[in-house]
């Protein structure tokens, strides 16, 4: 047998690593029953499959399918044909492909871009008193009636992959993450059935890009589980508008807000609760959802693939379809967010750059003030960088695939600007954007002991210490350099190589003039020694433990996030070269 979640052969039924049955990916598609109007899932190699309900026979579908709630199926009647012209249809969907009575109905991207929001939301809202669910409610109970014996499947292999995963853990050290969407909405009901523990703790990372409809659901989702500990990690120090002001709006390549709004206050809420011990989190990935999570693990521990250090994180749905979740809630009667009712099929930030034309479209009708205000930032920062067309730039959608900090001010406090010492051997003296100060040499705790005291006075210097050693390693020493205002030299002493340990020491310069408190570095701090603050970042001499992650490029590329967003794509970190 084979477990395509660890890939890897075993001879077992549930796979020695991870615990997932091997026979459970089984690849699967959706037929559908024209008798009945389901669709019923099966296995991809079935060649004649019946219907479990009328013993009919089955049609081919699709790969996958979400159903067609009342709300988006009277918005794409306004779009196609007439006011409920589908009610009594059986209406199912894959992205922007919808299948009407098993009939595929793709809906071309331009439909969505030509259409009169104004005139949509006006025949929405004339039309919404009589676009009844009696004929939607009892196609769903025949669609979770057929499906049944899948659901079952699923369930209890979920319940299995729980309590192996979670035998491993306290029940103290158990979290549920849950985003208000659906796949975590399931996942969590799975771990806490399956753990029969309803005081598990919950944690909502509020990006304060929510949907109106996913903190509506948050709201009822706490007043249904009193019993659960429930806490909202938030980054309050942070407005999103400033800073895509400072350094631009996130691109599909380059989300710096996922780090500080999210993992960043997540990592908080993980240190104010559980202090430095390892957790467990169960959250909702699944690998169908996209190629970047289709190469995650069930099961991850590793530093470089989780975002936040000391926990493991593990999925009980990760290997279930669009149209599992859908049964599961469906079948197991959950609330979920309303934004699926008007057609959204991810719940994310409302604004994410890998939104689809369709979610854009939907947010113009559904919250056009957001929408205009988000368009009206967009087009500032097109004019601000030199966009010949800032408004065909913006609503073309190119803003999605800029890379780089080309335009911004912000870039220039990336760039790493340094000479050689003529002087010295091993010494290069960097541009600072301020005076050297306690806040730049704090940066160097990482490498050793830093010491004030055996410095030289007259010159300000700084010494670091080979932690085991106590021998001096770095040399800090405020300088002027024409072309300079504000400089430093950075020498290193008594190692074998100085190159490596000039390059890190390079990462802490570049952190010290484009820190924007992003909040990655805190996260990705095994020993929580790293605080950052508003106006602040700190690293404590009493917790870190000198392994030196926040100054290694595999874990942060160019020692600072800002890096990846605000660097010139022909820049390399030391390509930069001062006069």
């Amino acid at each position: 047998m084979w477990c395509k979640v660890c890939e890897r052969e075993t001879d077992a039924e549930r796979c020695e690593v991870c615990g997932s049955r091997t026979e459970d990916d089984v690849p699967v598609r959706m037929d559908y029953c024209p008798s009945c109007q389901v669709p019923v899932v099966v296995r991809e190699d079935a060649e004649h499959p019946d219907c479990p309900l009328c013993g009919g026979r089955l049609k081919k579908l699709a790969r996958d399918v979400r159903p067609v709630f009342p709300e988006e199926r009277l918005l794409i009647e306004l779009l196609t044909a007439e006011p409920f012209a589908y009610l009594k249809k059986s209406v199912w969907a894959c992205g922007s492909r919808y299948f009407i009575d098993g009939k595929s109905m793709p809906i071309p991207i331009k439909t969505f871009q030509a259409a009169d929001v104004e005139v949509l939301r006006k025949g929405l809202a004339q039309h919404a008193p009589q676009n009844t669910y009696e004929f939607f409610d009892a196609q769903m109970e025949r669609f979770v009636r057929a499906n049944q014996a899948r659901l079952q499947m699923l369930t209890e292999e979920a319940f299995r992959f729980v309590r192996e995963t979670a035998s491993k853990f306290s029940e103290e050290q158990i979290v549920l993450s849950f985003s208000g969407g659906k796949d975590s909405t399931v996942a969590a009901d799975l771990a806490v059935r399956a753990l029969a523990n309803p005081s598990l703790v919950h944690i909502f990372g509020d990006t304060t890009l929510e949907f109106p409809m996913t903190q509506d659901y948050v709201r009822r989702f706490r007043k249904a589980h009193p019993q659960a500990i429930f806490k909202i990690a938030k980054n309050r120090e942070q407005d999103f508008y400033n800073v895509c002001s400072d350094i631009g709006p996130p691109a599909r390549m380059m989300r710096w807000c996922c780090t500080m709004f999210k993992t960043g206050p997540i990592t908080r809420a993980l240190t104010s609760l559980f202090k430095g011990s390892r957790v467990l989190t169960f959250y909702g990935i699944r690998k169908f959802e996209s190629v970047s999570r289709s190469k995650y693990h069930r099961v991850e521990d590793d530093a470089s693939s989780v975002k936040i250090q000391r926990q493991t994180v593990a999925s009980p749905v990760f290997l279930w379809h669009d149209i599992d979740i859908w049964l599961y809630i469906l079948g197991e009667h959950l609330d979920f967010n309303e934004a699926y009712r008007l057609g959204y099929d991810r719940v994310g930030c409302w604004l994410c750059p890998n939104n689809t034309p369709r979610a854009i479209f939907l947010s113009k009708i559904y919250l056009p003030e957001q929408s205009a205000r988000w368009r009206n930032q967009l087009i500032a920062f097109a004019k601000k960088v030199g966009k010949p067309d800032p408004e065909e730039y913006v609503d073309s959608g190119n803003w999605k695939s800029r890379q780089g900090g080309n335009g911004l001010r912000a870039a220039e406090d990336v760039k790493l600007r340094f000479s050689n010492c003529t002087a010295e051997e091993h010494a290069k003296i960097y541009r600072l954007n301020r005076p050297m100060s306690r806040a730049f040499t704090n940066l160097f705790v990482p490498f050793g002991i830093v010491s004030e005291e055996l410095g030289r006075k007259l010159l300000h210097e700084v010494l670091v210490l080979d932690p085991r050693t106590m021998v001096p390693i770095l040399s800090l020493q405020p300088f002027a350099q024409d072309g300079y205002d504000y400089a430093v030299k950075v020498k290193t002493l008594n190692v074998e190589d100085h190159e490596a340990l000039q390059r890190m020491a390079g990462y802490q310069v570049r952190k010290f003039n484009a820190c924007r408190r992003c909040l990655k570095c805190e996260s990705l701090c095994p020993h929580g020694a790293i605080t950052v603050r508003a106006d602040s970042y700190e690293i404590s001499p009493e917790k870190c433990r000198h392994c030196k992650m926040c100054v290694t490029a595999k874990y942060l590329d160019g020692g600072c996030l800002m890096h990846k967003f605000l660097k010139s794509n022909l820049e390399s970190a030391y390509e930069i070269q001062g006069s």
